[in-house]
């Protein structure tokens, strides 16, 4: 089983969470994240007044998980769910869009600390997981 983490998630293991940090250990070798999670992460670090240990923390969890790049793929995946979204009248935070179409198209379990996201793309064959909780729910899909 393979998952995409969001930045939230991440986030939350990096602070050591520790149900998070247990699935992060449970599920060594199948967990990624997103360039654009990773950027998020990257602009966590590199604050004003940050502390040094972030960027280790960083560095230590980019040995763990792999980062995926994002492709045109994932851009049409993009467009069709913002599109799609738009047109209903019900727009999502962007990022969190990037992030779910990177999801979709590698067909991974969207693991997110915030199930807001989950509550607005349709289809079918969608999954939301939380590594807190260890729930996973299936939602819609843009699959055709």
């Amino acid at each position: 089983m393979s998952f995409l983490v969001d930045t939230d998630t991440c986030s939350a293991n990096l602070k050591a969470n520790r149900a998070v940090n247990n699935r992060f250990l449970q599920y060594t070798g199948g967990i990624y994240i997103s360039t654009i999670t990773l950027g998020e992460l990257y602009t966590w670090v590199l604050r004003a007044g940050a502390s040094p240990k972030r960027r280790q923390s960083l560095e230590e969890l980019l040995r763990d998980v792999v980062v995926l790049d994002f492709t045109e793929d994932i851009a049409l995946k993009f467009g069709e769910v913002r599109a799609a979204l738009f047109d209903r009248g019900s727009p999502a935070p962007e990022l969190d869009l990037l992030i779910a179409a990177t999801a979709l198209v590698h067909n991974f379990t969207l693991v997110t600390t915030t199930l807001r996201i989950s509550l607005t793309f349709p289809g079918s064959g969608w999954r939301i997981g939380q590594f807190r909780s260890g729930k996973e729910s299936r939602r819609e899909s843009w699959r055709s």
